[in-house]
């Protein structure tokens, strides 16, 4: 608990352009947990429909959004949000619909505020390229906001490349070419997307042996502007970079840091800073803690851990740029690899790089998320349910059926006891906070009952002066009274000796 990274990230919460006033907005959060929804007086619906109010409400329709769409099957829900397919019932093309409870109150921590989501449709109603995912219609009642969102049905890219045998390092390199074509997008328009991670890497769809990448969930994107200095504490503790752990100034780099661990666990199945705990993990973070196990490298090419060496820097003005990224050997030999063999006819000699470690890794991802992402692949754990139903008589299918059931379940054990042991980590670090904040007021009340203790001393010396003051000037009075009457005694005695001396010269 050194950062308060640690309480952001335990509560995950999360996650393009516009060319009419209602369509083509960009993506919706997959951390919805961590949107806060903000608070704000709730019109009533006569006032929502009035044109002026629409106007006020950054562009919102306030309409009925079953109007307009036919509401299908629930594809995924978090803690505020709810993500339904749909069908525009004018055209007839599928949308994902997600409601979004907002926050009736600023000092509740139900719903996401009115800020966060106006920034991110903001953000998304500024962008459009083909590698982020496209927001078509933003709808606001009295309770929700709707996002109606492009359809991103192809699954996650770890997912998809997790059941191939083998991948080679131009298919990881064709498919990370589109990652840093989109982030190049976004670092032109200065927008951070600051949550990259193999969760908001989706596909478009499988149909294609090419599929395309969509970048989702600017649940937690920002504007970086010049002279505006912008820190935070956010994002999902396994890649963020060091800037986020250490609360500095944040950039558009901390998407490239994001990129090379992507890139390493991609290449790899093996998370480069992952640690047994959520703050070890921190810890190697902000040490920039990894190195190329033999293990996991030993069929990767110089090329790409020269790649990655560039993107895990701790200093943010040495890491590679979007530009530079897409101009490193690695990815650029790799096309020309491509032309090359193309123009030859000739297939290129590829390493192959296996996939069983990257299917584990995404296994034990998706068991360790919690139950708030935007859109949840409800087959990821399909492919070993067929494995455990379809078990072969024979032995040895049925023995490696077994032990793979086993290391799943012991996976899970694993997680179920560390997310446990987190949990009871928390409920003492805010034990400890209530104490310290108990002795605290303890310590203030003791300074104000000495303080009011202080003031009764002092009032009451102060009446005793009073008093003394008071008799000390009826003493003053007496003697002025006193030494008058003396002095006018005085007086008289001295003009009765003139007289008598006045008549004693007459005689002489």
């Amino acid at each position: 608990m050194a950062t308060p990274l640690y309480f952001a990230a335990s509560q995950l919460a999360s996650w393009c352009g516009l060319t009419s006033l209602h369509r083509h907005f960009g993506n919706g959060s997959q951390e919805i947990q961590r949107w806060g929804f903000g608070s704000g007086s709730w019109f009533t619906e006569n006032d929502q429909r009035s044109p002026v109010f629409c106007l006020k409400m950054s562009g919102f329709r306030q309409q009925n959004v079953d109007d307009f769409y036919e509401m299908g099957e629930e594809l995924g829900s978090g803690q505020f949000a709810i993500v339904r397919k749909c069908r525009e019932r004018s055209t007839g093309v599928e949308y994902a619909a997600k409601f979004i409870k907002k926050r009736r109150l600023s000092s509740s921590r139900r719903g996401v505020s009115r800020e966060e989501i106006e920034r991110e449709v903001d953000i998304l109603r500024e962008i459009q390229h083909p590698n982020i995912i496209t927001l078509h219609d933003v709808f606001e009642n009295r309770t929700d906001v709707v996002l109606i969102l492009e359809l991103v049905s192809g699954g996650e890219l770890f997912d998809f490349l997790a059941q191939k045998e083998s991948l080679s390092e131009e298919e990881a390199t064709m498919f990370l070419k589109q990652i840093l074509d989109g982030v190049h997008y976004l670092h032109h328009k200065n927008i951070a997307h600051f949550d990259l991670k193999p969760e908001n890497i989706m596909l478009l769809d499988q149909s294609s042996p090419s599929p395309r990448i969509k970048l989702i969930d600017f649940g937690i994107a920002h504007k970086i502007e010049a002279g505006n200095e912008f820190k935070n504490i956010f994002g999902t503790p396994e890649f963020v970079a060091p800037e986020i752990v250490n609360y500095e100034p944040l950039g558009l780099e901390a998407d490239l840091w994001s990129i090379g661990v992507i890139t390493y666990i991609l290449l790899s199945g093996a998370s480069p800073f992952l640690g047994d705990t959520k703050q070890e993990t921190l810890t190697n973070i902000s040490g920039v803690n990894y190195d190329f196990d033999e293990e996991y490298f030993s069929n990767t090419s110089e090329l790409a851990k020269d790649f990655i060496r560039r993107l895990l820097v701790k200093d943010p003005k040495k890491r590679m740029t979007i530009d530079q990224s897409l101009e490193h050997s690695w990815i650029k030999a790799i096309k020309r690899r491509n032309v090359r063999h193309e123009d030859s006819g000739k297939r290129p000699e590829r390493r192959r790089l296996k996939t069983t470690r990257l299917k584990e890794y995404t296994i034990k991802s998706h068991s360790s998320m919690p139950p708030n992402n935007t859109y949840v692949n409800f087959e990821r754990f399909s492919h070993v349910l067929e494995e455990l139903g379809a078990a072969e008589d024979a032995l040895r299918e049925l023995q490696k059926s077994q032990a793979t059931s086993r290391e799943d379940l012991c996976a899970l054990r694993s997680i179920y006891e560390e997310k446990e042991s987190w949990y009871h980590e928390e409920q003492e670090g805010v034990g400890r906070q209530l104490v310290g904040l108990r002795q605290e007021l303890q310590r203030r009340e003791s300074q104000r009952r000495q303080v009011q203790e202080d003031l009764r001393g002092a009032m009451l010396s102060a009446n005793a002066l009073k008093r003394r003051f008071g008799k000390l000037e009826n003493r003053y009075e007496a003697l002025q009274a006193q030494f008058t009457a003396e002095m006018s005694f005085v007086e008289d005695l001295l003009k009765t000796v003139e007289r008598g001396e006045d008549g004693l010269r007459g005689v002489c």
